[in-house]
């Protein structure tokens, strides 16, 4: 769905090539001439970037900005606010208000619609790769759009060399395509001030050529470009040369996002209309915005809503002298790295250098020699700032590789330590099956004579020997559990296809066997299955449904439910229940919830239903209440 944009001007001119710009890029227009209909805009439409002029026949700019900001739809709209250079005050207030950004008439529309595309941030088109197309030919340019649309990309177009820099200063694009012969300076003079660029360098280029000739070709290759296309070629030449270098590329090292690009922004301080003026111009065919103040008040307060890139300071201000001004900028932390030039009518460099300056120019060598040092300081300006970037994203990788080379050699360690419990394990259970023999013996022997001796005797004698005879079965209880135990410990898990529905109705048989006189009803779900181990996943099934049918006696009608839901498994019984709040500790060895005369049993089943699980890479957990039954829970992947 296209972005909706509000464009309010009184002027049709600046409307209608608004529109046209905003058109052309994708975007749907709502124009308004004034403020009345502006507002009523507001309840009509929704929209998600506003261009507002600061000054309207009917009511204020900043003003309807502040109502724009309060409306319950709109108040996160991103918004323009349109103004000369010279209304200082109301860019101010304009910022402050809480404008997103301040474009100063005249403007570049593709600009104004490149910003407003950035600051959008969440763009519907932003996961397609953007590109840039200049030529003056609208014919050509239309024809070059819609075939690159068509191929799956965003494209934006300027008709001029000087239009289009300005446009990849505010929306740096993922390639750029150019005419050759363009009215001012020529496709390869662009390309050779996008390679100057340090924010534009790594974008692929390609040139658009009319000529057949070799030598052409290799000049063009030497400005820079990566590819050239002959324009009396098929235009599925620029798609496949286009995908080449855009492929190329890809290899760059990628840099973490610098916010929302805009083209540089210099804050001339200056009290001489015409000096600004003529320097306004200049930036401007360089790509660079020109913001105006005539005094220093104005410059500080400029700054404090608004930093700029460079700063251009007169030496000989009315209320202040130019060397005071940069030591208070100089104090300000935020501004400390931001470059600052004074302009003087005398040979003050050095004191201009000692006052914190980063450069001086003589005001007599002429507009174009300040220019050419803006130039070059923004220039430097922003290579630093991508070495930092860069800087930063090496240091970044060499940590994640730290954390990857750590990661390693956890693994390493605990593939050791696997393979060490592994061999404890093997150890541990021949011990125990050693073990498990020599207790079994007198336990047999224990359980023979007392169930024997119980049958004859009488009273308190046969009583005790009932519980003799009691604790001996618990203790061999305790010995299976440990061997189970020690199983689920051991090996590699056998993982195959098993019939859980089958599984389950074999162990609920084994109960009732060993239970005659219990009426338990039992539903287990049709076509349960996993890709398990069935030996382990049996003993799970053992432990947790001979839990329920042990909990469940005391209940008048004992149910158990055993099912399965997007690959979650569960047993579940109206038996004794217990308290949510201690569900985990029933997965601790001897971690008992209940009496153990009251509902007897060996106190680990439930660890080895855990160790199970886990081995299988699944989990298990519990839900109950008392008096409301329990339902366990496992998953088996």
């Amino acid at each position: 769905m296209a972005n909706t944009v509000l464009i309010v001007d009184d002027s049709l001119t600046v409307r209608m090539d608004l529109h046209e710009a905003f058109e052309d890029d994708g975007f749907r227009t709502v124009l308004c001439a004034g403020s009345a209909e502006a507002l009523a805009a507001f309840e009509a439409e929704q929209f998600d970037v506003a261009v507002l002029d600061v000054r309207l026949p009917d009511g204020d700019g900043v003003e309807l900005l502040r109502r724009l900001r309060a409306h319950p739809r709109h108040g996160d709209a991103v918004v323009l606010l349109l103004s000369t250079e010279a209304e200082v005050h109301e860019r101010l207030r304009g910022l402050r208000t809480g404008a997103d950004d301040y474009v100063g008439k005249p403007y570049d529309a593709p600009v104004v619609v490149a910003r407003a595309r950035e600051l959008l941030r969440h763009a519907p088109d932003s996961d397609r790769r953007h590109i840039l197309v200049i030529d003056d030919s609208r014919t050509f340019r239309e024809l070059l759009r819609q075939t690159l649309t068509g191929a799956g990309y965003e494209v934006t177009a300027a008709a001029s060399g000087e239009e289009g820099l300005r446009v990849a200063a505010a929306r740096p694009p993922d390639a750029l395509i150019v005419d050759g012969v363009l009215p001012g300076i020529d496709g390869a003079t662009v390309i050779r001030r996008v390679r100057l660029d340090a924010a534009l360098r790594n974008v692929p280029c390609l040139l658009l050529t009319a000529s057949d000739d070799y030598t052409t070709e290799l000049q063009i290759l030497d400005a820079g470009a990566d590819a050239f296309v002959r324009k009396q070629e098929d235009l599925a030449v620029v798609l496949a040369k286009l995908a080449a270098v855009l492929r190329k590329s890809a290899t760059a090292l990628p840099l973490p996002d610098a916010g929302g690009a805009r083209p540089a922004q210099v804050l001339l301080v200056d009290a001489d209309s015409d000096y600004l003026e003529t320097m306004t111009g200049l930036l401007h065919e360089d790509g660079y915005e020109a913001i105006l103040a005539r005094c220093a008040d104005d410059a500080l307060a400029l700054l404090a809503v608004q930093p700029a890139d460079c700063t251009v300071i007169d030496l000989h201000l009315p209320e202040i002298d130019g060397r005071d001004l940069c030591d208070r900028i100089r104090a300000v932390p935020g501004l400390r790295d931001m470059p600052v030039i004074i302009v003087g009518r005398d040979d003050a460099l050095l004191t201009c250098l000692a006052a914190g300056a980063d450069d001086y120019v003589r005001r007599a060598d002429g507009p174009g020699t300040l220019r050419a040092h803006v130039r070059a300081h923004l220039r430097r300006q922003t290579l630093h700032e991508q070495n930092r970037r860069i800087r930063d994203e090496l240091v970044r990788r060499e940590m994640e590789a730290a954390e990857e080379r750590a990661a390693r050699r956890f693994a390493e360690a605990r593939a050791e330590l696997v393979e060490e419990l592994e061999w404890r394990n093997r150890e541990l259970e021949a011990f125990s099956g050693s073990v498990s023999h020599d207790l079994r013996s007198p336990l047999q022997t224990i359980l023979s004579y007392s169930e024997l001796l119980a049958e004859e005797a009488t009273g308190e004698t046969a009583k005790h020997l009932r519980r003799i005879y009691g604790a001996a079965g618990r203790m061999n209880a305790l010995i299976d559990a440990l061997l189970q135990l020690a199983r689920a410990n051991r090996g590699q898990i056998q993982r195959a296809d098993v019939d859980l529905t089958a599984l389950a109705e074999d162990v609920v048989e084994e109960l009732r066997q060993r239970d005659p006189s219990r009426d338990v009803q039992v539903t287990i779900a049709p076509g349960m299955t996993a890709a398990c181990d069935g030996d382990l996943i049996r003993a799970v099934f053992a432990n947790v449904v001979g839990n329920a049918w042990k909990f469940t006696t005391r209940t008048p009608s004992p149910s158990i439910d055993i099912g399965h839901r997007d690959g979650v498994f569960h047993v579940r019984d109206n038996g004794a229940g217990f308290p949510s709040d201690r569900a985990d500790q029933l997965f601790r060895p001897f971690g008992r919830l209940h009496d153990a005369t009251e509902f007897p049993g060996t106190g680990i089943g439930l660890t080895t239903v855990q160790r199970i699980i886990d081995r299988h890479g699944g989990r298990v957990w519990a839900e109950s209440s008392p008096g409301h039954g329990a339902t366990f829970f496992f998953t088996v992947t």
